[in-house]
């Protein structure tokens, strides 16, 4: 298999190791693949050039001479030593292997002098640094001590521990320390061992406890625990989390010492070492950690592959280990730099090339590397080019058409244009990563692609690839254009009276609105042609008091947003204040101070109740005045629910029906209506909040009910049946910011005159039936 023999991977790797000053070093390396196949090392990324002291061997090894920690120069052969293997496919690094010298410290804990009573415990201890880990030994008066004896135990870090100590355990102990580098003795120490057992009680007391422990897999954890007492105390051993310790590989030294062989990432926890006195609950306890690291390993290793010239090249490689690793990519030996079409995603772990090209063959490494240590794999990317391809299409160009619009134009390839089948557009917003890229497929003929639904004041890049086949051309040149800003949106516009003389305007902040420099508020009295304003407000602001108003007049308010590119579309509303006087019989002051308006933050409730301009039914009569009856209020309980009735039959049979058979009902069913001034309406505003009528008319872009407009612009008492409203200045352009209001025939209006009834019907009788 070609595809194999491509393949350039490591047999046998450098692993980390301690030498010997002035001894020979060999770190050994193994490689297979596509010969021929060219071995170097490099000494912390340093390459080594071949000397009489190191030099690579025939099957790839480094021979180091004469191993020395500290030359005359001050250079070192302590370092990370790496192996680098290249053939006609590319290059690959090994592992780094970590090399240090063979050393040993002096003592820097040794034993102490130590006077027992018979029966007791004696402890000695003595610690030393080296490399490797010194083999520590003890000797009584100068003679090993005897590890037969089961009441002596033995420590690997250096501690003996003797139980039930008798008369003949007296003498002078020391210990030995030996490893490769040197053998090195302790100073010595007495133990006295003195009087008969002791019979008196002694709570039980634990004289030395565990240690925090970092060990890596593999390796044995010992666990000390000694506790005296009387009686003697039993020792046993827990996990702080409450999960068993096991059996498997669990021995205990001595009377009370933990050992854990070969141990694993699972044995990682708090063990707790309790000291109980036999019979009863008293106990004493203390506790040390155990963390076990794991070198990083691979769950799933990267694959070679081949794809074709720009398509995409996916590796994955998952490691674990404990701390977590950390992943790094190379790319024929170097670390790889990622770009617009090079990602890394997922931590490391995927590495994806896009539009892949012929500088993208190469061999790639994934590192992964922990505190514990590190490993490596490999994969090759083959990048397939078919002859006869076509070229890259030429002439990219990009013209914003609108908004959301842009149109692309190209010109076809140079070379090789029969086989092409069509064209792929590329598109993805400029500040966006590769991935987020999409496509659009062109037919072969056409030249020109219009992208719509962008979004607005946006850059975008395009390139486009022709297709055959047989596989894709080179990408095109990019371009990048940006699309045309837009206005903002209308905004949401509602209207509150505050007083005889002010009304606050209020809106909502909204994403819909888009971006915005702020908003616009004009109001002008109805009847009167310029507009009060603009009051430029910035976009933060949601309300403005509009005060010092004529409570005589009707109040057309209007609010738009503007932005850079110019202003949006405005909201209107109307506001009347003529009931809110004459309710109240006075004019009460206006609360926005000095000026004509103010903008405020917070939205204040009005100090009485709103009625609506434009209810879509006017069934429900206004309430008397507070001498009402009681049977005047049961008789429009029963106005109501006729009224209710009805409307649901209106809206089945239509508009002109509704309209006349509501009037008819009203003032059928009505009770006698009291004078406009003592109606309980405190103010008239039109928000376009309320219920409307179903069959709006529309008037120059805005809708507004009839039943309003009735209201806004009463009529003067006539014998005429024909209701005529028109917008003061007729002459006023008929655009999206003005409200045009023409003649309304009489068709549109019932108006019944009818005599109200003697006296109302008794509670409890249905309505009156219809003439």
């Amino acid at each position: 298999d070609s595809g194999r023999s491509a393949e350039l991977a490591f047999v046998v790797e450098p692993s980390d190791d301690v030498a010997v000053q002035e001894q020979p070093l060999i770190l050994c390396c193994q490689v297979e693949g596509t010969q021929p196949i060219h071995v170097t090392w490099r000494k912390d990324g340093v390459r080594i050039a071949d000397s009489e002291n190191a030099f690579v061997l025939a099957n790839g090894s480094l021979y180091v001479s004469r191993f020395q920690r500290l030359r005359g120069d001050g250079s070192s052969d302590e370092g990370e030593y790496d192996c680098v293997a290249q053939n006609q496919y590319g290059l690959v690094v090994s592992r780094k292997a970590k090399i240090q010298a063979a050393t040993m410290s002096d003592f820097h804990i040794h034993p102490q002098n130590a006077v027992v009573e018979e029966g007791g415990v004696a402890r000695f201890q003595c610690q030393i640094h080296g490399l490797p880990e010194p083999v520590i030994l003890w000797q009584k008066n100068r003679v090993p001590v005897n590890t037969d004896n089961e009441r002596y135990t033995l420590l690997p870090k250096g501690v003996l521990q003797i139980t039930g100590l008798r008369a003949e355990d007296s003498g002078i102990f020391h210990c030995v320390a030996t490893n490769i580098a040197n053998v090195k003795f302790s100073r010595e120490a007495r133990l006295t061992v003195s009087g008969s057992h002791s019979t008196a009680y002694k709570d039980p007391m634990i004289l030395v406890g565990p240690e925090n422990l970092t060990l890596t897999v593999h390796q044995t954890a010992v666990l000390e625990c000694i506790a005296t007492g009387n009686p003697r105390p039993i020792v046993s051993w827990s996990r702080l989390d409450g999960r068993p310790i096991g059996v498997e590989g669990i021995q205990v030294l001595g009377t009370g010492n933990l050992m854990i062989s070969d141990v694993t990432v699972q044995h990682s926890g708090i063990y707790v070492c309790a000291a109980n006195k036999p019979g009863t609950r008293v106990r004493r306890t203390a506790q040390g950690r155990l963390v076990v690291q794991a070198p990083a390993e691979f769950v799933q290793h990267p694959q070679s592959i081949s794809r074709p010239v720009g398509t995409t090249a996916i590796f994955t490689c998952v490691a674990q280990g404990e701390p977590p690793p950390q992943i790094t990519w190379l790319k024929n030996g170097q670390i790889l730099e990622t770009s617009d079409h090079i990602k890394l995603k997922n931590n490391n772990s995927t590495l994806t090339i896009y539009g892949i090209n012929p500088a993208d063959e190469a061999i790639y490494q994934c590192i992964a590397e922990n505190s514990a240590g590190s490993t490596q794999a490999s994969a090759r990317l083959t990048v397939l080019w078919a002859d006869g391809l076509p070229g890259p299409p030429q002439s990219v160009s990009a013209r914003t058409v609108s908004a959301t619009t842009i149109q692309v134009s190209w010109r076809e390839p140079l070379q090789n244009t029969k086989e092409i089948i069509g064209y792929v557009l590329h598109i993805r917003k400029a500040a966006d990563p590769v991935e987020m890229e999409y496509q659009e497929a062109v037919s072969k003929s056409t030249f020109q692609q219009l992208v719509t639904d962008l979004e607005p004041s946006t850059s975008y890049s395009f390139y486009i690839k022709a297709y055959t086949s047989r596989g894709a051309s080179k990408a095109s040149e990019v371009t990048v254009v940006s699309t045309l800003g837009e206005v903002p949106a209308m905004p949401s516009l509602f209207i509150k009276v505050l007083n005889s003389t002010a009304v606050q305007a209020t809106w909502e902040p909204s994403i819909k609105l888009g971006q915005h420099d702020g908003f616009k508020l004009f109001y002008r009295k109805v009847h009167v042609s310029p507009y009060t304003g603009p009051v430029l407000l910035p976009s933060n602001v949601t309300a403005y008091n509009i005060t010092h108003l004529d409570a005589s007049v009707v109040y057309e308010v209007k609010l738009l947003a503007y932005n850079q590119h110019g202003d949006g579309n405005s909201t209107v509303r109307f506001v009347s204040l003529r009931e809110s006087v004459e309710r109240t019989g006075e004019e009460r002051p206006g609360t926005g101070g000095e000026g004509s308006g103010r903008p405020t933050g917070a939205t204040a409730e009005p100090p009485f109740p709103l009625p609506v301009l434009n209810p879509p039914c006017d069934c429900m009569k206004d309430e008397q005045s507070n001498k009402t009856s009681a049977t005047g209020i049961i008789i429009g309980i029963h106005i109501g629910v006729t009224c209710i009735i009805f409307c649901v039959l209106f809206l089945m049979f239509g508009y002109r029906g509704r309209l006349l058979m509501c009037k008819n009902v009203q003032e059928q069913l009505s009770t006698p209506q009291v004078p406009r001034s003592q109606r309980s309406a405190a103010g008239l505003v039109l928000n376009g909040a309320a219920c409307r009528d179903r069959d709006e008319r529309p008037f120059g872009g805005k809708q507004l009910d009839l039943n309003e407009l009735e209201r806004l612009f009463p009529a003067t008492p006539s014998q005429d049946k024909t209701v005529t409203v028109r917008a003061s200045g007729a002459g006023l352009p008929a655009s999206h910011n003005e409200t045009q209001l023409s003649s309304l025939p009489l068709d549109d209006f019932g108006v019944i005159e009818e005599e109200p009834p003697a006296r109302p019907p008794a509670a409890g009788h249905g309505p009156p039936e219809e003439g």
